[in-house]
């Protein structure tokens, strides 16, 4: 299940009992993801989705509200990309008092689906809470994915958006996250307008506000596990980073007492530089500190590397003489 789906799961897990609350959850459900259809037996409305679990959540919802079922249907035609997706009713009988409850019909008879929402429909925080409910179940997604193993790196990063046909809707939505200190930004993708959230603390407040307090801390132990990750990741990148200068060093300082060797022999060397050329060829894998440990000479780090240097001159100067 995806990560957007098991938050969603813990949104309906919890009834609405304040009647408008359950209005403004309503509002944001089928802004977000609701259809008019008229016809010549009337206006009905319906929703069309993919989270087939909303349709029991909101069943009780209507029936508490007008005291009627909601039917579900699905069709061969509602099988996209591999995803299902849901058809919920609403009867006949009681769409038109729905769409004018949910500020989506004016007094002249004209549909505002694709306005934004009524103020007076989130006139206090707890309805603004439900109604940025409703719209996440209808049309929230995100491509966060949780690691099953703490060494497992997940390719994605963290975000999370509400898609519609509609920037009037949206803006609602970016409206009331900003009075719960959320923001985030609008932008259209392929004749699509996006509200999207990249930042993980503020995607975890968002998840706060709708109540999917399991899928914070899920989050908030993805963050920790991809931290130690990247911690580890930087430490190792660091010791390689010294292995392998360690090793072009090593390299080097024996190419350069090779050359000596065979071009004059290392007896010609001061006896100093003897000493700490014969070290390295007997352990050419070792670091500095390890030369200093395997060694009886007594250096500093510093002067073990200052001889190395005049080695590696000496061996310059002798390939300059032979050009």
């Amino acid at each position: 299940m995806s990560f957007a789906k098991e938050s969603k799961m813990e949104i309906i897990e919890t009834d609405i009992e304040d009647a408008d609350s359950a209005q403004a959850f309503l509002a944001g459900l089928i802004h977000s993801c609701g259809n008019i259809n008229k016809n010549s037996e009337g206006i009905r409305v319906d929703l069309v989705t993919d989270f087939k679990e909303v349709f029991d959540f909101l069943n009780k919802i209507i029936v508490k509200l007008y005291g009627e079922n909601l039917s579900l249907e699905i069709s061969d035609d509602y099988i996209i990309n591999k995803t299902t997706y849901y058809r919920i009713k609403f009867p006949l009988s009681i769409s038109m008092q729905v769409l004018k409850d949910c500020s989506l019909i004016d007094n002249s008879g004209e549909f505002n689906l694709g306005n934004g929402v009524d103020d007076n429909l989130i006139a206090d925080e707890e309805t603004k809470r439900n109604f940025i409910k409703g719209a996440y179940v209808g049309c929230a997604t995100s491509s966060i994915k949780l690691s099953e193993l703490g060494s497992q790196l997940p390719t994605t990063g963290y975000h999370l958006e509400f898609s519609s046909h509609s920037e009037s809707f949206l803006q609602s939505v970016q409206r009331v996250l900003l009075d719960f200190n959320i923001p985030s930004r609008i932008v259209l993708r392929k004749k699509i307008f996006v509200l999207y959230l990249k930042d993980s603390e503020t995607i975890k407040d968002l998840l706060a506000l709708v109540g999917a307090n399991q899928s914070v801390l899920e989050l908030s132990d993805e963050m920790a596990k991809r931290g130690l990750r990247n911690t580890v990741n930087r430490q190792v990148n660091c010791i390689n980073a010294n292995i392998n200068k360690t090793v072009e060093a090593s390299l080097k300082q024996i190419s350069a007492i090779n050359y000596i060797n065979k071009k004059i022999g290392l007896e010609s060397l001061p006896e100093d530089l003897q000493e700490v050329a014969v070290l390295r060829l007997a352990n050419p894998q070792e670091s500095m500190d390890e030369l200093l440990k395997l060694s009886t000479i007594k250096l500093t780090k510093s002067g073990l590397n200052h001889r190395f240097r005049r080695i590696l001159k000496i061996a310059d100067f002798l390939k300059e003489d032979k050009k």
